[in-house]
């Protein structure tokens, strides 16, 4: 498979060192000064003002700045919904298992062995991602222990387009990432993610949960209403140390002559639903946009089986175009990667393999259909290891006999076959004949004086194999009538 090639070398370099990532205060065990100062984000207190001022800042052209941006993704990346449906679509292509084979299609245990390990899981999700962000840098290097391992550089201190590294967030300047080694750029350079379609929902369905609450908060509980005359300071000061000791419920405190009035909602269970309407709306939005559909996320009135399964198709759709993305990044971008850190990927390529969990039913009436339609042969092999079933030790002497017994049934449901039911040598052939010989006729009667050894050795229909003929001879020859030998035929008439 052919690769990209790089115009600079990973693990050649100037610098030849790792980036690392630190606050004001080093380390345990740090000896260098670290190349970024982290700062903690700005979370809460967004709005839609909020939203339209970070992206105007990281779409400007000479003079950007992500940090804004990037900061109301950590924000409203703790939605629980939106949450939710990230890790499930990262979940999804790190459950298929990838796997290397070679140009002959054979497993590669050698780089299968690093596949299997903790770090290229973390990284499979890393790299889709990007898609989430707009895009990842990583930095690969072996550990203590000889395992690849990699760290991700923080996105507020990245510049994708001039591809620099920025001490402190906000810079515009620094070191080109291509003074350090093993550095890897999956993504668009001025690509924003979907989190940025994704925050104006979020902001929405915060500030609806916002003022739900208080609206709970105002009409779903009671009032307390004190009243003393006015001028009684006396009678104003026991009403307050009253309402103090009565619990948590709101209070209003006033004088006779000062009325309250609380103008209540016309429909409240109708307010109730518009704030919950607003709620699901959101969540429905965040699920199309991240899995495609709705039905795979909540359960609907309105929704079928057949509707299911066509949002479910649309979200395998988006699996394989994710895991097309990885694939594209391990086969090529990742190349000169794997052969900086020792692993030679040149002979093959990586491939996500036909998945175990499948539907056993519809896979069962497809066989049957190609082996009845099409007559194509099947081995036992793969249907032993497809349905799960263990192949039993005498299989040899099992499948002959199965074999057999189907030859016999088909010898046996020929037409004109005749079957005796007694083995006795003596016995008339007449009481041993089927009621379709009992009938006179010339055909019958010379078949009665047949020669023993062509009763003895049934000749089977034509269509039979004709090598079953002497395998079968020992079990048909008591399934039919012995011929007479020395009185002739056993007939009255």
């Amino acid at each position: 498979m052919a690769r990209k090639k790089r115009t600079t070398v990973p693990g050649v370099s100037a610098s030849g060192k790792r980036i690392t990532s630190s606050g004001l205060r080093p380390l345990p065990g740090q000896k260098t000064p670290s190349t970024i100062i982290l700062s903690p984000p700005k979370r809460f207190g967004i709005d839609i003002q909020s939203f339209i001022d970070a992206v105007r800042a990281a779409d400007n052209i000479d003079y950007y700045r992500r940090s804004m941006l990037y900061d109301l993704y950590e924000d409203i990346t703790i939605d629980s919904h939106l949450s939710s449906v990230m890790q499930r679509r990262k979940d999804a292509v790190n459950a298929a298992e990838v796997s290397f084979i070679d140009n002959n299609g054979n497993p590669d245990e050698a780089i299968n062995e690093q596949l299997r390990s903790p770090w290229f899981d973390r990284l499979i999700g890393d790299i889709v991602e990007a898609k989430f962000y707009g895009f990842s840098l990583f930095q690969f290097y072996r550990d203590e222990h000889g395992w690849i391992t990699y760290d991700l550089i923080p996105r507020k201190h990245v510049d994708p387009v001039r591809r620099t590294i920025m001490r402190r967030q906000g810079e515009i300047s620094g070191p080109s990432w291509d003074d350090f080694p093993n550095m890897l750029f999956v993504g668009q350079t001025r690509d924003l993610g979907l989190l940025m379609k994704a925050a104006p929902w979020v902001i929405y369905k915060r500030n609806d949960m916002a003022d739900w609450a208080q609206f709970a908060e105002i009409f779903g509980m009671p009032i307390e209403d004190y009243t003393y005359d006015t001028g009684d300071e006396e009678a104003r000061r026991r009403v307050i140390q009253d309402a103090q000791q009565a619990g948590a419920l709101k209070k209003y405190i006033h004088a006779r002559d000062v009325e309250l009035q609380l103008i209540e909602a016309g429909n409240k269970t109708g307010s109730s639903d518009l704030y919950d309407g607003l709620c699901e709306r959101c969540n429905k939005e965040l699920s199309k946009l991240f899995l495609g559909n709705t039905l795979t996320t909540e359960a609907q009135a309105t929704g079928t089986q057949a509707l299911g399964t066509v949002h479910k198709k649309e979200e395998d759709r988006i699996l394989q175009a994710d895991q097309k993305f990885v694939l594209n990044v391990l086969n090529y971008d990742m190349a000169d990667i794997f052969a900086a850190m020792g692993i030679d990927t040149k002979g093959g390529e990586f491939i996500f393999p036909e998945p175990k969990y499948i539907d056993l039913t519809a896979k069962s009436n497809i066989l049957v259909q190609l082996q009845t339609n099409f007559r194509l042969p099947i081995s036992d092999d793969y249907l032993y290891e497809t349905f799960g079933i263990e192949k039993p030790q005498n299989y040899a002497q099992l499948k002959k006999e199965i074999e057999d017994n189907h030859i016999l049934s088909q010898v046996l449901s020929s037409p004109g076959v005749q079957v005796q039911q007694d083995d006795e040598p003596d016995a008339p052939a007449s009481s041993h004949a089927s009621p379709s010989s009992s009938s006179p006729s010339p055909s019958s009667n010379s078949s009665s004086h047949a020669s023993p050894s062509r009763a003895s050795t049934a000749t089977v229909p034509d269509g039979s194999p004709s090598g079953s003929r002497r395998s079968l001879k020992s079990l048909l020859t008591r399934f039919f009538a012995r011929a007479p030998r020395d009185r002739g035929a056993a007939l009255e008439w």
